[in-house]
């Protein structure tokens, strides 16, 4: 497979590199604005320039975690969500559709309203949020570009990444530092090893499994009891959490409080296996040497 990952700089992106040529296929990726070393420059927004790249890379699938992910900061600047998360996604399969080639899409668990969650492939999504919107309007254009579509939603990714900017770095930096950390009570979702999504995204293309699916961790819980379990793998103070309720936290934009998702499906249909909160956190620790 020739594969080209948009947006490769990224914690699902290098993960997705490395798992392609792992397998054996031809990676191709690209960054944003956080170059690293072996990555071609793209601006999503730069709808020519996409285009343009997949014709001279001559792709057969084409993965696409790229976009536009701090749920506050989309709040406040919708327009600029939307043309990454909506329109830029929807030129990029529409040029995969022109080329013949797949087009995988990444969404988000915030499709949701946090309502009786965990949810499957068959719920209506209500997003709570602008950047909910954008990815599930993300999601629509993606489907009615390109016949070849899988859309991949997840929840709470973590694993090692280069940026370290996930909730996982978040609070070992804090805990070393002597700091509090305040994670919510009464936000469930599910934890996502990034080793995990990556090699599921890479199955599916394989095996043309195309159209939605539930892409996760095996199991939903609230962001203090995941927290509780970093620290217990990394041996940080756990008391240094102070759990709290969404409100007090006093973040932007609204937040599926009852979240996570329902990943039988895909547990179902795939040999890859999608690991539960203390063995991914294991994984990862193993993956940064002990440290």
């Amino acid at each position: 497979m020739r594969a080209l990952v948009i947006g490769a700089s990224g914690q699902v992106g290098a993960s997705l590199l490395a798992v392609l040529r792992a397998r054996g296929h031809e990676g191709h990726g690209t960054h944003g604005t956080h170059p690293a070393p072996g990555l071609s420059p793209l601006d999503l927004t730069d709808h020519a320039a996409v285009a343009r790249l997949i014709s001279q890379t001559r792709p057969e699938w084409i993965f696409c975690p790229a976009g536009l992910s701090h749920v506050d900061y989309c709040e406040d600047h919708a327009d600029e969500a939307f043309a990454i998360n909506r329109e830029g996604v929807h030129a990029a399969a529409r040029a995969a559709e022109a080329a013949g080639a797949g087009f995988v899409f990444y969404s988000s668990d915030y499709v949701f309203d946090g309502v009786g969650g965990p949810f499957a492939e068959s719920d209506t999504p209500r997003p709570l949020s602008v950047y909910g919107r954008s990815k599930r309007e993300g999601e629509q254009a993606v489907m009615a570009a390109c016949r070849r579509a899988i859309v991949i939603r997840t929840s709470v990714v973590y694993g090692p990444e280069g940026q370290e900017k996930n909730f996982v770095y978040q609070l070992i930096r804090a805990c070393r530092a002597g700091q509090g950390f305040r994670p919510a009570v009464d936000q469930r979702a599910s934890p996502s090893y990034n080793p995990d999504v990556a090699a599921a995204s890479v199955e599916l293309a394989e095996r043309e499994l195309l159209g939605l699916w539930h892409v996760a961790g095996s199991e939903t819980l609230d962001r203090y009891a995941f927290a509780l379990l970093v620290s217990r793998e990394f041996a940080l103070d756990g008391a240094r959490l102070a759990p709290v309720k969404t409100a007090e936290l006093k973040q932007r934009a609204a937040r599926p409080l009852d979240g996570g998702l329902d990943v039988r499906k895909a547990q179902a249909a795939l040999r890859t296996p999608l690991r539960g909160s203390a063995e991914g956190l294991a994984a990862m620790h193993r993956e940064l040497g002990g440290a």
